[in-house]
């Protein structure tokens, strides 16, 4: 059992697009393990791979006492209409900004024995399911910030004491 160190803020790794898990195999069971391991610590909805330094589609949640995983997500419906939610990212410690999410989201994906997993539901499970399939496609939640928010927050980073 390991939590791993998170990747913070302009590590290359959190801005590309992760690989699609072909094969499970002893390495892919480890990559899950960490990934709950590292999103028990309190206060962690949701870790994606790339947060610790792995390529691969795969994310793990931690919602309300509920920790599991998916592997090969994908964001297949969203509802309602987008809405500033407060927001922040173990990438980019001690941020937190209002990011527009919609107030409803479903994954589709597997889990380790290729069984389909169908994550859906309102609030912090939607935010977390849009926050981490964001991060699997290389995109992290500033993206997602009003054009001024983001010019503020980008502000925050570069005088943050971790950049």
């Amino acid at each position: 059992m390991t939590v791993r160190p998170i990747r913070l803020f302009g590590d290359p790794v959190l801005r590309a697009v992760s690989a699609p898990i072909d094969e499970i195999d002893d390495g892919i069971r480890a990559l899950v393990q960490d990934l709950i391991d590292t999103v028990e610590l309190p206060g962690r909805a949701g870790v994606a791979a790339p947060q610790i330094g792995v390529g691969l589609r795969a994310f793990s949640y931690n919602i309300d006492g509920d920790i599991g995983y998916v592997l090969n997500p994908v964001l297949v419906e969203t509802r309602g209409e987008p809405q500033p939610v407060g927001e922040g990212c173990l990438s980019v410690p001690g941020l937190w900004h209002e990011a527009i999410r919609y107030p409803w989201a479903k994954v589709v994906g597997i889990d380790l024995d290729g069984n389909e997993v169908v994550l859906e539901g309102e609030g912090l499970l939607a935010q977390a399911l849009q926050h981490e399939t964001d991060h699997l496609d290389g995109m992290l939640y500033l993206s997602r910030l009003p054009a001024d928010t983001r010019r503020e927050a980008m502000r925050q980073v570069r005088e943050s004491d971790w950049f």
